[in-house]
């Protein structure tokens, strides 16, 4: 029986490319979204995987969500927290609502999400958790400072639960893009995209595909002895000492 990977956000952008990794792998892909409807429905058609409405952000929706994935493929063996918002703002301009929602989904998920299968994992002596973090989490934003908290955060949470999962089979490891193409990144103004491709050293935005080719690797059996680490994957823009 194939094993169960969910991707959190994974009906869009880089999400959308780790469910369709992960399905060629083999696994059966349960891909969670928060609102859009019409994606959901276009990656069901296109990648023949199941899609489940929950919201990340509350412990409760997430549980029902696990509830009805497991009842439905199986417990899941690997868990992809990929779900993010941006709520971008200068600090002197940041609200308290904009700080709240961006750590809500960007970092509570995580918790939401791996609490559910954490025991399941345990008691399977296997499992893969790999939390999407990003090339800001590491060296910070203007503008984003609830951002690049919560995606330091998620460094900070995968180094600790690496080491309670390693005697039991699971590893914990992070993957940072840096720029990907991504229909957001392509929204931004053409004059300023210029300005940060001229900042990576490779010359070009990354693909979603490569975020997803490292996903696919940390999933494997192979992959057993990498955990609690920080893949980057940002054309050599930020390299963390």
């Amino acid at each position: 029986m194939a094993k169960v990977a969910l991707v959190t956000g994974g009906t869009r952008g880089i999400g959308r490319a780790i469910s369709e990794r992960l399905k060629a792998d083999g696994f059966a892909v349960a891909a969670n979204f928060a609102g859009n409807e019409e994606a959901a429905r276009q990656c069901e058609a296109d990648l023949g995987i199941k899609c489940y409405k929950f919201d990340v952000a509350s412990f409760e929706s997430t549980q029902e969500g696990l509830k009805q994935i497991e009842s439905e493929l199986g417990p899941v063996d690997v868990v992809v927290n990929n779900a993010g918002i941006t709520r971008d703002a200068p600090f002197h301009k940041m609200t308290l609502e904009q700080w709240n929602e961006v750590i809500s989904v960007d970092l509570t998920s995580a918790f939401n999400v791996t609490r559910q299968v954490w025991d399941g994992m345990r008691e399977r002596n296997w499992g893969r958790i790999i939390n999407i973090s990003s090339i800001n989490g590491q060296k910070g934003q203007f503008g984003q400072a609830n951002y690049s908290a919560a995606k330091a955060g998620l460094i900070g949470f995968t180094k600790a639960l690496a080491q309670e999962g390693a005697k039991k089979g699971i590893t914990v490891n992070v993957v940072a893009p840096g720029y990907i193409d991504t229909d957001m990144v392509r929204a931004v103004p053409e004059k300023v995209l210029e300005s940060i491709i001229g900042t990576i050293p490779v010359g070009r935005l990354g693909k979603a595909e490569e975020i997803a080719s490292m996903c696919s690797y940390l999933s494997k059996d192979e992959a057993a002895f990498i955990t609690g680490a920080t893949m980057t994957v940002n054309g050599a823009q930020y390299i963390a000492g």
